[in-house]
């Protein structure tokens, strides 16, 4: 039998390396849904964002929307977890419309569908930036797609955006890009906020140096040099 610890690890380390296929053969081989010695593990944060991933990646969007709506998640997993949350909704309409959704479309679904409590702390998330700022954010991302936190507040400084927005618009680039560029069976998720997690596919590249930013840096201008 395999502790809690043990549950975890092996969670967090194939959700991180986006191993669906091994993270759902994990999860029914240790986790039987039958077994009753498995419950209390069964209700471990960890295990339930793992499961919420797989019923994600393999479609089940029932199964998905009825656990992020049945436990109260930390601060640290809902942002991963909003994620799941919108793009089955938005792959549902799409499903249904025979189309891509476009900015309205995804607009309405949100209304329609909003974020239970259990995975959003009730602050409004502005999803309409000005084309300047996606301009900056984007042509940063293709050079550096995990920015530091110094240079999420400096990136913030020059789009007019906060520090929030910026960060989550980096966490939700990078799992847009998970969906139409990881291998089969594999979705590369991260929920790190600054750094990329080890064996992530953006380590083994090497990246030439991000575009300088149009404003004195924040250390420099507060020194008021």
């Amino acid at each position: 039998m395999v502790s809690a610890e043990q549950v975890i690890c092996v969670c967090e380390v194939l959700l991180q390396s986006g191993c669906m296929d091994h993270l759902a053969r994990f999860l029914s081989t240790h986790l039987p849904s039958s077994s009753s010695s498995s419950s209390c593990l069964g209700e471990l944060e960890s295990v339930l964002k793992a499961k919420a991933a797989v019923a994600f990646h393999q479609g089940r969007f029932s199964d998905l929307y009825t656990l992020l709506e049945g436990f109260p998640f930390s601060a640290h997993s809902q942002p991963f977890l909003q994620q799941l949350w919108l793009q089955a909704h938005y792959t549902e309409a799409e499903r249904q419309r025979g189309r891509p959704l476009g900015a309205v479309g995804k607009y309405r679904i949100r209304r329609k569908f909003p974020l239970p409590h259990t995975i959003w702390d009730g602050e409004e998330t502005s999803y309409c930036f000005k084309e300047k700022s996606r301009s900056v954010l984007r042509e940063w991302y293709h050079h550096k797609p995990y920015p530091s936190t110094r240079e999420k507040r400096e990136l913030a400084a020059a789009t007019g955006l906060t520090t929030t927005q910026v960060s989550n618009w980096f966490k939700n680039r990078r799992f847009r890009a998970t969906l139409t560029t990881g291998p089969p069976g594999e979705i590369h998720l991260s929920t790190d906020d600054d750094v990329s997690p080890a064996g992530s596919p953006y380590l083994q590249h090497c990246y030439r140096t991000p575009p300088p930013l149009f404003h004195p840096p924040l250390h420099q201008r507060s020194t008021g040099l």
